[in-house]
């Protein structure tokens, strides 16, 4: 998909949004999927984003991030971690799907099927310029930024 433009998508999002691809012609849009609200590394994979958000605007960059949870919890993730981004609700699965970041993986000792921590970034005429999958969290937010600035 690296380097196809990526087919036009809505999702419910926080704040009473949806969040439209087509809306963001001439953003450059990162998309970060994450596994679920308010755990460590989710946690402070948004803290990250949030802390560099103001970087990532400038960089004429809109984020968001999305997991299958529902719009009620982003809602409150959201506010107790004062992120300035909207989350997306993939409950569906039809992004997560569309992506390919639904993975079998290991929870405390048993087989679970949920989401890859992956990243993607998406240029202002709508194609896909890069991708980060497995991701680890420490170090990578900056590694985003550092690849935005240079589209």
């Amino acid at each position: 998909m690296l380097d196809k433009k990526v087919p036009d998508f809505s999702l419910p999002a926080t704040g009473g949004k949806s969040f439209n691809l087509a809306d963001q012609t001439g953003k450059t849009v990162v998309l970060y999927f994450y596994p679920k609200d308010s755990t460590p590394g989710c946690t402070t994979q948004g803290q990250n984003f949030r802390d560099l958000h103001d970087q990532f605007a400038a960089a004429n960059a809109v984020v968001l991030g999305i997991s299958r949870d529902s719009l009620k919890s982003h809602e409150n993730f959201k506010a107790k971690q004062g992120f300035p981004f909207e989350l997306g609700s993939d409950a569906d699965e039809a992004m997560c799907t569309q992506l390919d970041v639904m993975k079998q993986k290991m929870m405390y000792g048993k087989q679970c099927r949920g989401i890859e921590r992956s990243t993607f970034v998406i240029d202002g005429k709508g194609v896909l310029r890069r991708e980060w999958r497995g991701v680890k969290v420490p170090g990578h937010v900056q590694e985003v930024l550092d690849f935005v600035k240079t589209l």
